[in-house]
């Protein structure tokens, strides 16, 4: 019988393990030099940011991350942003890149394997709770309301869910429950989704999130090692097997979501798509944002960069410096030009008479005199030539640039080059 929650809080007693390997390959050229969680977002920060700050934010002190594709980085902006952990405060930040440390033929082989591999790391440490998370949602959630839940009801695994329409349900893995959120089946990807008991136009849709006591999980990792059929995945093959064999019980987002007192909905991305990726950016330009980066009470940490702060020059009609519903971050300069719901993050320039709309612009870009770019992600370092002209002719963009079904278009340096 497992114990209740007691005075201290459960967070104190996990591991944070974060999942950051992914290729996000649906990100095309996003991701030509950067794995998903390494990809910039909300002005200042990084995709992985926000799993790392709830984390913090819950009093979680442990903290893995294991990486695998394109990590330099990642890596690099980890050791830059979250090195203030100190051991000798019982805190820990591991990062964990996929070595070879069982044999020398296997990399990391699947979400499962990423934590097998490191047994040995995790148990140095000793926590008696792991929570398993996805490097690579936009979201803000209290893992502890979540540990307390898992301890409350003696599960053997929580699963954090999202309550998502079924008719979208066939995009994620989806659990069925009974009237007490006890799983009773979990698929991945299902043609046709089980509903909510009472609720049959809604599904459950996990998120990726995971809370099992330390032992437990070993075993099942150890047992999943030695099944050679194993694909090495959580969610195809340890959830389903504890699903079957033991007590698997979910953990609606609702419960445990954090909300600023503006925020008027649960807010949670999967940003895998430029068209996504793109949607989520321009969000926070909105006058009440779906998600509040401003909140002090539970704040995004990333890397504390030491920059000028953001300039706006010149006054004369049609050669004006301003932004309107957007984000301008530090050592950006709007020289006589205009931002209109748009973000400009770190160290972007924009020459005289230029313009961007509903434009996400990564760090240091140039925006070249006379530019005028609307629905468009311009990726880092990118130099845009005077004059050019993107999204009033699709046709003309499509063949220069990436251009989605929506209308974004995304640019980088090598598309840029092709037009000399």
């Amino acid at each position: 019988m497992k114990e209740k929650p007691g005075h201290q809080p459960l967070a104190r007693d996990a591991m944070a393990y974060v999942l950051a390997g992914g290729r996000g390959s649906r990100l095309k050229e996003l991701t030509d030099n950067r794995a998903k969680p390494a990809v910039y977002f909300g002005g200042v920060a990084r995709i992985i940011d926000f799993a790392l700050s709830n984390a913090i934010n819950s009093g979680i002190r442990r903290i893995g991350v294991a990486t695998q594709y394109k990590a330099h980085s990642l890596i690099r902006h980890m050791q830059r942003a979250w090195n203030f952990m100190r051991p000798e405060r019982n805190e820990s930040f591991d990062i964990l890149p996929a070595s070879q440390r069982i044999d020398e033929q296997h990399w990391y082989e699947g979400t499962a394997d990423a934590v097998f591999q490191n047994l040995d790391i995790i148990a140095a440490h000793s926590p008696r709770y792991m929570v398993i998370l996805a490097g690579d949602h936009i979201y803000k959630m209290d893992y502890e309301l979540m540990l307390q839940q898992h301890v409350a009801t003696g599960a053997d695994v929580t699963i954090g869910c999202l309550v998502v329409p079924r008719k979208d349900a066939s995009e994620f893995g989806v659990m069925a429950v009974d009237k007490d959120d006890n799983i009773t089946s979990f698929l991945e990807k299902p043609k046709s989704p089980p509903g909510i008991p009472g609720n049959e136009d809604f599904a459950l849709a996990s998120m990726g999130i995971y809370v099992f006591d330390t032992r437990f999980l070993f075993d099942q990792l150890r047992r999943d090692a030695d099944d050679p059929g194993s694909s090495r995945d959580f969610g195809k093959d340890i959830i389903p097997h504890i699903v079957t064999h033991g007590k698997a019980v979910a953990h609606r987002f609702t419960a445990s979501c954090i909300r600023a007192a503006e925020e008027i909905e649960e807010y949670w991305r999967d940003v895998g798509t430029i068209d996504a990726y793109f949607e989520a950016n321009l969000d926070l330009t909105d006058v009440v944002p779906k998600l509040n980066m401003y909140d002090r009470d539970w704040p995004i940490w990333t890397d504390n960069i030491v920059a000028a702060p953001a300039k706006f020059v010149h006054d004369s009609e049609g050669r004006r410096g301003q932004a309107i519903s957007s984000l301008i971050s530090q050592d950006c300069i709007v020289s006589g030009a205009l931002a209109k719901r748009s973000l400009l993050f770190t160290g972007v320039k924009m020459g005289s008479y230029s313009s961007v709309e509903e434009a996400v612009i990564l760090p240091y870009c140039n925006i070249g005199r006379g530019a005028r770019l609307r629905r468009v992600i311009i990726d880092s370092g990118v130099r845009i030539p005077e004059g050019l002209v993107v999204g009033e002719d699709p046709e003309f963009d499509a063949r220069r640039f990436r251009r989605t079904d929506n209308g974004v278009c995304l640019i980088n340096k090598a598309m840029i080059e092709r037009l000399s």
